[in-house]
């Protein structure tokens, strides 16, 4: 008697052992399930305030009195809004992004160090934005400065004194190097002359969200200096255009363009809820005012499609 009953706690066990495990693997399907399901009712909301977007977008582009170049990518689903993306402007300051990259591939083959100083030659010191120009002739200054008031404070000079290193042929094949189909580099920051007789650097939206995209993923180069590029355009200190409409906090990694007729500003806009890409180039008469509101307006649009998740 006593064997059955011990015979049938053990039966009774392991049946309620089955029964549990049962339980719990239905219990982790259903989870599995609903959260799978949540996940699509998500994604199909995205979809909708996405169309939604771009018809925004659109709207805007359409009322802008200028012509204007533009892509915006979702850089998770990679859900992309494109205006004229091939279209060619010239680049202004945009130019110094392509140029940092190839400064950094020059010192990753060996070509030039960063650590060395150089002294600051009359020659070298052009106007327009930077902060090299208030500096005495003969100064020295370290290739690591270079590179950060070029990005940062968006120096000519700087820019100049890699062109002079390393040659116009040097960057414009790094520049292709780099995938880059419509950036060339044709005269140095600030030379009117060469300007007024038809010279000019162009790039487009296409080429500037490919590098950005790149550098995002840490495939431009290397990872280490990827990572690098992202933190100097992060401290970009000239924010009237894309950051200006946005909350206080959010981070965006950027570079801006300023020149007669043209006003750009390209970057990365970092949120809780999802990071974007974000290329602006604007050619208007109408004056600087009115394309820097417009990139302001494009940059917060976007920025709200996010804000309502």
């Amino acid at each position: 008697m006593f064997k059955l009953t011990k015979k049938i706690l053990v039966v009774s066990l392991l049946l309620l052992s089955v029964f549990l495990a049962l339980g719990y693997s239905s219990y982790r399907a259903y989870l599995i399930y609903q959260e799978a399901r949540n996940k699509r009712i998500v994604f199909e909301k995205r979809k909708i305030a996405w169309a939604q977007l771009l018809e925004k977008l659109d709207n805007r582009v359409k009322n802008f009195k200028g012509i204007t170049g533009i892509v915006i990518k979702d850089l998770d689903t990679g859900w992309k809004y494109s205006f004229n993306e091939d279209k060619l402007f010239a680049s202004a300051s945009l130019v110094k992004l392509p140029i940092m990259f190839s400064v950094f591939k020059a010192v990753n083959n060996g070509r030039i160090n960063l650590n060395g100083t150089i002294k600051l030659k009359k020659s070298y010191i052009t106007g327009g934005s930077g902060v090299l120009k208030t500096l005495p002739v003969g100064s020295l200054v370290s290739g690591n400065m270079l590179i950060e008031f070029m990005i940062n404070n968006s120096d000519n000079t700087a820019s100049n004194i890699f062109i002079e290193v390393l040659g116009f042929n040097y960057l414009n094949n790094c520049f292709k190097s780099f995938g880059l189909e419509d950036t060339n580099l044709s005269r140095k920051m600030m030379d009117f002359k060469y300007r007024k007789n038809g010279v000019e650097n162009y790039t487009s939206a296409k080429d500037m969200a490919f590098m950005l995209e790149r550098i995002y993923h840490n495939e431009l180069i290397n990872a280490s200096l990827s990572k690098k590029s992202l933190e100097l355009l992060k401290n970009q200190k000239i924010n009237d255009r894309i950051p200006v409409k946005l909350p206080d906090g959010v981070t965006v990694a950027h570079k801006t363009g300023l020149e007669r007729y043209v006003c750009h500003d390209v970057g990365i806009v970092f949120t809780d809820k999802g990071d974007y890409l974000i290329c602006v180039l604007t050619k208007t008469k109408k004056g600087f005012r009115q394309a820097k509101m417009f990139i302001a307006d494009i940059a917060l649009e976007t920025y709200n499609y996010y804000e309502q998740f």
